[in-house]
Parts: structure tokens; C-alpha cells; sequence
């Protein structure tokens, strides 16, 4: 279907120039652009190294690394240098796309990978066009107009959420743009409305509860939005609103060093896209308090601790779900140190599975086997997930406090796992305590089966760490010190109760070749109860270089 539209798009009057000056509002990095200027091409985790050849000849290792070939948003990266070379390649890959794709041809002609083209070929269509001639350039407005007619037939088969904010976007874009084809600009507009009415929620998150997707989504629609106002366009109401509801929802998601909370497939976000749209979106800096997307926020000083607070999607929402049901990240200033392991997607099938596993986050879990189960045919589908069993908040003159349990092992195991956490309003000192439970006399019974089978079931409470976050044993195995490169001083301390120690975990970041390798601490202990209850604290102990030498002194000599 997709082919065909295509090819019936070529057929069709072409448009021969833009109705205005198009305006770019993507953001590129520097040093990205410098490596494909050089022939490195690092997508989806995958480097190739081919300097010289055309983007479109170089060997791609797989689906993913294609996709992002044909969305373009590496013209972002080409525009940020700037210079006579960077100018060249990318004129040079943009009309050899047209050559060898332009008649609908290629992995690149889906809905939501042409919107994302559309943005970025108009958004710098002055780079692109640089130099050429009208021959050349009317080459460069049939493509476009063809990519635009694609989408007038094919947006509605890009899959709900952001694919389709993307080919709506897109569509917009080039309806302002063109001339010609101001008619689909209004039509296109009302879709997204409608899009953002079906996807946004009263709470301004999306079902895939991804932070970085929905930062994609809000960035989508601050652009239709400007590009919308700035051609004369009434933007639909709905489509205010949602940028209104999704605002205040980013704020509570990001960290105190600006980047967003990693869960559910999302990472931190590309560096000042966060901080663009929302001054791009304006109103007031509100930050939504209690729970967002299923996300609940702790701020003190300069630390933020974000908890997911909510069961996984589930449907088509949870194809990149996590188990990571009360799982948390700490960020002190501009450092993170709790985090989760983060997506393994871009890293093969193997990683992805391993890092959707509870195991991977900073939570409980039981006897290997996370707190929402993935199984069967290949996309792993979401069969059981963990729900909420209670959810309390408060803020006091102690501090911010948020108490959330979860049944994720009610059917394995009969037990229900609480968390209770609390940060002190300076941000200093977070003190924690993870509860097993078995509640009623059916869970008791499922306990005491299991029992009578393996044992006491075992389970353990992670705290991974970031690969910045310098930790090491202290006061003879009892507690951890974990320095910062910002000079601060942490220390872990629990109550006795579990086996305390630090163990090789990984950190998975996109834009990465490889996992960088981290430490994490680590409690294991029995269930030889009904129950079981763990306390533990993080504190700041000191704020300078000192502190990280003083680790080197005997307990008794410092101060």
C-alpha cells in the first residue's frame, strides 16, 4: 500500500517553490555531525565506519539503524556544523535519496519516517538548496511535494501515538510550506486534534508511559503549533490543551540536571530539547504535583528522586514496557547517582529483554523473577503485570514522603511488596524501608505451599548506580561511600537485616556502542516470616573533594 501511494503521489503536478521562508526549529549536535562529516555513522547502536561513501551506499547492520537513515534527523547533527563540508554531504545524501528512493522505493516510505523527512528537509531547506540551480531545486520541491501527497493518503496508517504525530506534523509542515498544497493544512490540523484528544490523557501522559516519548510527542506539537500561529492558522483548541496538560507532566519527569527520568524504553532525552520546547511551549513553570503519568516526584534542595508509581501499559502501549513498578532514580545537583539500568533495545534482543527485567531497576525483587512477566512469541507480550495496591503521598516540615505497594507476586508467591520513601526538605538524606507481605489468609496459604516446595523464597533490593558515581565498602563491609564527580559524599546504610554488598552492573545509553559497566549495591536476604521489612538511608555526607580522601583515613580520625 505503501508503494503504491507512493507511486501514484509522483504522478501528480509538483509544487515549484515555498509560500515562505521556512524557519528551522530542530536541534542538532555538533559533535554527532563532525563524526558523519567524517564517515562515521553511528545509528541504533551500530558503528559503521565508511568514510567517503554515500550515506545511502554504506551496509546497514540492521532495521533500526536504516529507519533512522531515512528519517533524516541527522540533518539536525549536519546543520549544527555548518561549514562548506557539512553543507556538501548533506546536499549531496539528501538528492541522492531522491534518486535512489524518490519513487517509492525503500524502508523510508512509512507515514511516520516521511513526516520526520518532510520536517527536517524543510526545516533546512536553505542548507539544502544552497548553490543549486532551478532545475535542481524543483528536483528537491517534487520530492517533497510527492512525500506530502504520500501522507495526505497514508497518515492514517501510521500506528496511534507518536508515529502519528510525526506523519500529522509532517503533513502540516509541508501543507504551510508548499506552495500548492495549502488545502491539506487545515484538514491535517483538525487530525491532530483529534490525535491529541485520543492520546493525551487528563494527567498529559501517553499510554506507553515512555518520558522521552512523550517529550518527542510535546515537541511535535509546540512545533505545528508555532508553525501554525506563525502562517495565520487558528491551532485547534485541543491541541493547546494538550501542550498545556503535557507541560507541567515533563517538569515533574525531569531530574534536577535537566535530563528525564529513564523508564519504560525512554533515555534522558537529547541534550536541550527538554529545555527548548518548553520555553517554546510558554505559560507558567508549573510543576504537577502528587502523580504524573504514573510517576511521583520527590524534590529537596538540590536532589530529585522520581518513583514509578503505576503498573506497565499494556496492549501495544507495552511493547517496550519495563517491569519497574516502584523502582526510583536519585539525581543530586547536576549528577545522577540511582538510576535504572535503562533500555537495551539499541543494544539487540538479548539486552532489551534482560533490561525490561525488575532486576534492572533500583527495586525489590523475589527469587529472580520480576514483578510484571513478559512471555511468548517474540514481541514479548506483556501476561502479567503488577497493580498498584496502595498509593499515599504527603508533605510535611520532615519532608516529602510517598508510600506505593504492588501485587506483582500475589500469584506466585502471595506476597505484596511496599516501599516507603522519604527525603528531607534540604535533599540530604533519603531514608527507605522495602516490605514483603503476605495479607490475607490466601496469600498465606500460597506462602506456605511454596515453602513446603523450594524453601524460604529469597529476594533482593538493587540500587544501581551511575557509571560517574565512584563506590567502595566502607566501615568494614557495613555501609557503601559513594563519591561524585561534583565532590559530594554519599553513604549508604541499612538496617542489619540483609547481607549488604557491591556487585558489576551496566549502564545502557543510547548513542552508545557498548553498555558502560557500573557497580551496584546490593540486599538479599529470606522471607522466613509472613513478613519481612528492610530499612536502609542514602545521606550526603560532605559537599568537597576533601570528603572523597577521608575515606582513606581509619574510621576513629575523622572529623
Amino acid at each position: 500500500m505503501n508503494r503504491r501511494a507512493a507511486r501514484r503521489a509522483a504522478r501528480l503536478a509538483p509544487a515549484t517553490g515555498f509560500v515562505s521562508q521556512p524557519e528551522p526549529r530542530t536541534i542538532g549536535l555538533y559533535g554527532r555531525g563532525k563524526q558523519l562529516v567524517a564517515g562515521n555513522f553511528l545509528f541504533a547502536g551500530h558503528l559503521v565506519e565508511a568514510p567517503g561513501t554515500l550515506i545511502w551506499d554504506v551496509p546497514t547492520p540492521s532495521p533500526a539503524f536504516e529507519a533512522e537513515l531515512q528519517g533524516f534527523a541527522w540533518l539536525d547533527d549536519l546543520a549544527a556544523v555548518g561549514d562548506a563540508t557539512a553543507r556538501r554531504r548533506a546536499q549531496e545524501w539528501t538528492f541522492g535519496w531522491i534518486e535512489r528512493f524518490g519513487r517509492g522505493h525503500g524502508a523510508g516510505w512509512t507515514p511516520d519516517l516521511t513526516g520526520r523527512r518532510l520536517i527536517r528537509w524543510i526545516n533546512h531547506a536553505v542548507l539544502l538548496l544552497a548553490g543549486k540551480d532551478r532545475e535542481q531545486s524543483l528536483v528537491y520541491y517534487r520530492a517533497l511535494s510527492q512525500q506530502t501527497v504520500f501522507l495526505v493518503d497514508r497518515w492514517q496508517a501510521a500506528a496511534p501515538g507518536l508515529p502519528r504525530f510525526e506523519a500529522l506534523t509532517g503533513l502540516i509542515y509541508a501543507g504551510l510550506a508548499l506552495v500548492g498544497m495549502e488545502g491539506q493544512v487545515d484538514p491535517a490540523a483538525a487530525a491532530l486534534a483529534r490525535e491529541c484528544a485520543r492520546e493525551v490523557d487528563s494527567e498529559g501522559g501517553i499510554p506507553t508511559r515512555n518520558p522521552e516519548e512523550l517529550l518527542e510527542v510535546f515537541t511535535l506539537l509546540t512545533w505545528a503549533a508555532q508553525a501554525l500561529t506563525d502562517a495565520g492558522h487558528v491551532v485547534p483548541t485541543a491541541h493547546l490543551a494538550a501542550i498545556e496538560r503535557i507541560a507541567p507532566t515533563l517538569r515533574c519527569l525531569r531530574h534536577a540536571d535537566g535530563g528525564l527520568a529513564r523508564f519504560h524504553g525512554g533515555g534522558r532525552g537529547l541534550e536541550g530539547r527538554l529545555d527548548h520546547a518548553l520555553a517554546s511551549a510558554g505559560g507558567k513553570a508549573i510543576t504537577r504535583h502528587g502523580v504524573a503519568m504514573g510517576f511521583a516526584r520527590l524534590a529537596g534542595g538540590r536532589t530529585t528522586v522520581i518513583v514509578d508509581a503505576a503498573a506497565p501499559p499494556e496492549g501495544m502501549a507495552g511493547a517496550s514496557a519495563h517491569a519497574s513498578t516502584l523502582a526510583f532514580e536519585l539525581t543530586s545537583g547536576r549528577r545522577p547517582m540511582v538510576v535504572g539500568c535503562g533500555s537495551g533495545a539499541p543494544f539487540g534482543a538479548d539486552w532489551h529483554r534482560a533490561s525490561r527485567a525488575t532486576q534492572s531497576h533500583s527495586t525489590l525483587s523475589i527469587d529472580g523473577i520480576s514483578s510484571s512477566r513478559f512471555a511468548g512469541d517474540g514481541r514479548e507480550v506483556l501476561t502479567d503485570r503488577a497493580t498498584i495496591t496502595t498509593l499515599q503521598q504527603s508533605d510535611t516540615a520532615e519532608g516529602h514522603q510517598i508510600l506505593a505497594g504492588h501485587d506483582g507476586w500475589r500469584s506466585t508467591h502471595g506476597l505484596v511488596h511496599l516501599r516507603d520513601l522519604s527525603l528531607s526538605p534540604d535533599g540530604r538524606h533519603l531514608a527507605g524501608v522495602d516490605m514483603l507481605v503476605a495479607e490475607g489468609s490466601a496469600d498465606r496459604a500460597r506462602l506456605a505451599a511454596l515453602r513446603k516446595r523450594t524453601g524460604d523464597p529469597g529476594f533482593s533490593i538493587r540500587f544501581h548506580l551511575h557509571p560517574d558515581a565512584d563506590a567502595a565498602l566502607d566501615m568494614g563491609g557495613a555501609a557503601v561511600s559513594i563519591a561524585l564527580r561534583s565532590g559530594e559524599l554519599w553513604v549508604f546504610r541499612h538496617d542489619g537485616q540483609a547481607r549488604l554488598s557491591l556487585e558489576p552492573s551496566v549502564y545502557l545509553e543510547k548513542g552508545r556502542l557498548l553498555p558502560r559497566a557500573t557497580k551496584q549495591i546490593l540486599l538479599t536476604a529470606h522471607l522466613q516470616e509472613l513478613e519481612a521489612r528492610i530499612g536502609w538511608t542514602l545521606a550526603k555526607a560532605q559537599d568537597t573533594p576533601l570528603a572523597i580522601r577521608d575515606l582513606d583515613r581509619p574510621e576513629t580520625d575523622r572529623g
